[in-house]
């Protein structure tokens, strides 16, 4: 098939091989050159399908530079795909700048469509799918994932994130932190694989089932957790607000909630989450 000039987006598969489309597949047969995020990693799956296209590599750090040298491809009259690791590039993968400077050239950029994790996860996930928000990686800095998370945690919309295996735990006990271990999540891990996981339950609860078996953070990790609900939850009492005020001037903020909320009877998740709102509203 003798395409025109053109840069195709193709999503590919998350595990199986044998979920690339038909489309996607004579699209990478038809193309002059493939831009891959690893090379190598790629050309498993194009040798399960008999994929020969030239090959050249496009990631995070020659993306820039390496749109030029596509762009005069397209002048020349040829065509060109990019495919990330697995799933649908540009999601948590590079492409952006490609994309961008392609459309800025002038040529077409159409999408094949097919794999996304986060999309996958979310529709097995039994929670709310009709208003959600991807939010990539967390920061792996305690602070700024936990200043991340404060400006999340009352936002209705189902939040998805991506998390690395060494990291997972640490996620999870800053989700429990910015928006309280009863909060309900979904973990899916190893998505299409042998090994595919939905873990179901509150912020806590995962936090104890993935400290307890090691298996549960190995693999390509998803987090999916409910948005917040303000109909459920209770307005803090004004006292509990007023001891943690207190014990903000002489204390470390965790250890300041942890006492207001001994002391009232209250969660210290929620005077933490009080706290750090009321610390970024006056910023």
């Amino acid at each position: 098939m003798k395409l025109t000039p053109c840069l195709y987006i193709v999503a590919t598969p998350i595990g199986q091989f044998d979920d690339l489309s038909p489309r996607a597949v004579e699209i990478l047969n038809s193309v002059d050159w493939i831009a891959c995020e690893d090379t190598r990693h790629s050309g498993h799956l194009f040798a399960h399908h008999q994929i020969k296209t030239r090959t050249t590599a496009i990631h995070d750090h020659n993306e820039r530079q390496r749109a030029q040298w596509l762009i005069e491809q397209l002048e020349q009259g040829k065509s060109c795909a990019l495919v990330s690791d697995a799933g649908t590039p540009l999601i948590s993968d590079p492409g952006y700048h490609l994309v961008k400077q392609v459309r800025a050239a002038g040529y077409k950029v159409s999408a094949i469509p097919g794999a996304c994790a986060a999309i996958a996860a979310l529709s097995a996930s039994g929670l709310p799918s009709d208003r959600f928000s991807f939010e990539g990686f967390l920061p792996s800095k305690e602070k700024a994932r936990l200043d991340k998370l404060a400006a999340l945690a009352q936002d209705p919309r189902t939040l998805m994130f991506y998390e690395s295996p060494r990291r997972v735990l640490n996620s999870l006990e800053s989700l429990a932190q910015a928006f309280g271990g009863d909060r309900e999540m979904v973990l899916a891990r190893e998505l299409t694989k042998t090994f595919e996981t939905y873990l179901h339950g509150s912020i806590d609860d995962i936090i104890e089932r993935v400290s307890n078996d090691p298996d549960q953070q190995k693999g390509e990790i998803v987090l999916l957790v409910r948005g917040y609900d303000s109909a459920s939850k209770d307005e803090l009492p004004a006292d509990a607000l007023a001891t943690l005020a207190l014990l903000q001037t002489e204390l470390p903020l965790k250890k300041a909630a942890a006492i207001a909320a001994q002391i009232h009877g209250v969660k210290k998740n929620a005077l933490y989450k009080h706290a750090i709102a009321e610390a970024q509203a006056q910023q």
